[in-house]
């Protein structure tokens, strides 16, 4: 698996500031272990991408989170012929958490991926690599409203989101490119308005938590009963489990009551959980793309 370095080539530019994106994705360099932030992968890292084409995966990540702690599905993804990028969200991440709750945040989240999207298809490594109709969005919390927003989402903000009170529409542009989408305890109260999910027309996976206490199973509910077609959902609940049981396990050093993402209901075993969530995940992708990519 390639790995390419956050911190060098992959930024993009957004009303004068920019962000970086983690890629991950098939590579025939051999792997070694290297730390990635406060982890340790084995990657290989800056390799030139294997293979002839492959699908695209953005994965979003949710308010004040970090690109990282969906590290072990990425990987998994780009073992097994997808590449992956993963933008770190400007102003709504563990670093700078500046526009968290407002109007401007929900708008440019979803600018964000599409700006995503369009880096790997004019970049010179990738864009002879991908399958030019095969993107998929994979969403955790606010990243799964970024992901229905993007995806043709009409959303309205909450008042308190808003300096006058009232709430107002967000001007959000579809992507058409996008194919399908990964839902996990998905965020979707800004989608209360009649029709705002209608033109949301596509494949979708969703995963919500029975325990959990930030986007209880209301917010999966409305999005089955927004969609043009709730038949293409596929939709559990994961029993046991809490709102951050879908980040990457953590290492045992950073694991603390009050480190609350490194924390699951009592008996939930996150470990475990991953192994079967990456290969649903894996499946589902598969189905909903022209096939497996090979090397």
């Amino acid at each position: 698996m390639g790995m390419q370095d956050p911190k060098s080539k992959n930024r993009r530019y957004l009303l004068g500031i920019t962000f970086p994106m983690t890629v991950m994705y098939p590579a025939g360099k051999p792997e070694q272990v290297e730390r990635l932030g406060p982890y340790l992968l084995e990657l290989a890292r800056e390799a030139e991408p294997s293979g002839v084409m492959f699908p695209l995966v953005i994965i979003s990540h949710g308010t004040s989170g970090s690109p990282l702690v969906y590290r072990t599905l990425a990987r998994h993804l780009a073992r097994n012929g997808f590449i992956v990028g993963m933008p770190e969200h400007p102003y709504n991440n563990r670093n700078d958490n500046s526009l968290e709750g407002t109007v401007q945040n929900l708008a440019n989240r979803p600018r964000h991926l599409r700006m995503a999207t369009d880096w790997f298809f004019e970049n010179k490594m990738f864009k002879e690599k991908l399958m030019p109709n095969a993107v998929s969005i994979i969403g955790h919390s606010l990243g799964a409203y970024t992901a229905l927003a993007a995806a043709g989402g009409v959303p309205t903000s909450l008042p308190h989101e808003t300096s006058d009170g009232k709430p107002q529409p967000i001007e959000v542009t579809q992507d058409h490119r996008i194919k399908s989408l990964v839902l996990l305890a998905p965020a979707s109260v800004w989608f209360q308005a009649e029709g705002a999910l209608r033109a949301v027309n596509l494949p979708i996976l969703m995963l919500d938590a029975e325990k959990d206490l930030f986007t209880p199973l209301f917010h999966a509910q409305m999005i089955v009963g927004g969609v043009a077609d709730p038949k293409k959902i596929q939709y559990r609940t994961v029993e046991n489990a809490g709102h951050f049981s879908f980040l990457s396990p953590f290492p045992e050093s950073m694991k603390s009551p009050t480190f609350l993402p490194s924390q699951d209901p009592p008996g939930f075993d996150r470990e475990h959980f991953h192994k079967t969530l990456n290969a649903d995940i894996l499946d589902f992708l598969y189905t909903h793309h022209d096939g497996r990519c090979d090397d």
